[in-house]
């Protein structure tokens, strides 16, 4: 019943993206940096067609609301997921299992704001995101690596194979670890001649190549291999950042996931020691992307949500301002216009404007007067299809 009902959803909502309607913003973030009051925007056929000062009928009036572009989340993890003794058992579930919990994330992750994740990475991501896109599931745009590379996969030519293999397999883009995670110290785990041998052949392909970096010498290592984002960053040195506005690498730094952690340590199975790292990684987090954001390194936004936080995302927002003191216009463009460049659709989403797909979110109050009303999801348009209207 759940199912049909679900159904009934996505197919209503697809009918609706086939009409022109009408939405009055009160307060209306662009994507860009501009802010606009009383405007209608015109959809017709799940695309933008105008924005304009607001006058005749609207359909959806969110004269009390902030509208912005979707929000772009892009590192989440969709099949982590705890059972139903509250622990996490991502990986060691039946392959039903797998496709629920993993629907259910990205079905409340579009609830919260999100019309975009870039999930890195799991092979049933691929096959939620294939019933999204046919709307037999509610979800947002999913884009996936299917697998995460290591450097134990192989020299360089096994390496360009298995990029050559996770292409054919569906894979939007590369996931590969340059360093062991924050417990083990972040530490180079990845050759140099192992990474450029898979930049380089995602590059090749047409994919792009997202890496894990904890320590800075992965992490720069991964910046001279060509390499689109580094992901992390704890430990990211200046000369490096430096590295990455001369190259034009993104920068993907994680509040949430230390915080997701953090806050409830039994269900991941985390000890004293553990605990202890993850909260020691904190301030550098925090520091390392206010030097980026001072040298203009190109900054997007993911959380790496994992089991306990998803459709908790936008939390993300609130510790960049409170933890790492962003501003909240830059937290909002690395979530919008930003992260979709640096997923390769800076044309299609991520702006409210004519032509762009007509993704928008409405919160309850301005984030840009307080950031926690990012919390506070009012409305939620995905492709021109309605997918939470309070």
């Amino acid at each position: 019943m759940r199912f049909r009902i679900a159904l009934l959803t996505v197919l209503v909502s697809t009918a609706l993206a086939q009409t022109r309607v009408v939405i009055h913003a009160g307060t209306l973030i662009d994507g860009k940096g501009a802010v606009l009051t009383d405007r209608n925007i015109v959809v017709e056929h799940g695309r933008i067609q105008s924005v304009g000062p607001a006058r005749g009928r609207v359909d959806y009036d969110l004269s009390r609301a902030t509208v912005m572009p979707g929000w772009i989340d892009t590192h989440v993890h969709l099949n982590w997921h705890f059972d139903d003794k509250h622990k996490n058992v991502s990986g060691r579930e039946s392959p039903e299992d797998a496709l629920r919990y993993t629907a259910a994330n990205a079905k409340a992750t579009l609830e919260g704001g999100f019309t975009t994740v870039q999930s890195v990475g799991a092979a049933v991501d691929a096959i939620v995101r294939d019933k999204i896109a046919k709307n037999e599931l509610p979800g947002p745009r999913i884009l996936t690596s299917i697998r995460q590379i290591q450097g134990t996969a192989g020299d360089p030519d096994a390496l360009r194979a298995l990029v050559r293999k996770t292409k054919a397999d569906g894979a939007d883009v590369i996931k590969l670890f340059a360093t062991s995670g924050l417990g083990a110290g972040g530490a180079q785990t990845m050759t140099d001649d192992q990474m450029r041998a898979v930049c380089g052949e995602a590059k090749a392909a047409g994919l792009r190549s997202v890496v894990h970096a904890i320590g800075d010498a992965g992490a720069r290592a991964a910046v001279l291999a060509g390499c689109t984002s580094i992901e992390h960053g704890t430990f990211v040195e200046d000369a490096t950042l430096d590295l990455m506005v001369k190259n034009g690498t993104y920068f993907d730094p994680n509040l949430l996931v230390l915080h997701n952690y953090i806050e409830d340590p039994a269900s991941f199975n985390f000890n004293e020691d553990t605990v202890a790292k993850l909260k020691s990684a904190l301030e550098p987090t925090a520091t390392v992307l206010q030097h980026a954001r001072a040298r203009h390194v190109k900054i997007v936004f993911g959380s790496d949500a994992v089991s306990g936080a998803h459709g908790r995302n936008a939390m993300e927002f609130i510790y960049r301002v409170q933890d790492a003191h962003e501003r909240p216009m830059d937290a909002i463009l690395s979530a919008t216009s930003v992260a979709a460049e640096s997923l390769g659709m800076g044309k299609e989403i991520g702006t409210i404007a004519p032509g762009y797909r007509a993704d928008l979110v409405a919160t309850e109050g301005n984030p840009l007067d307080d950031i926690t009303n990012v919390r506070h999801v009012v409305f939620v348009m995905k492709g021109g299809e309605i997918c939470k209207n309070q």
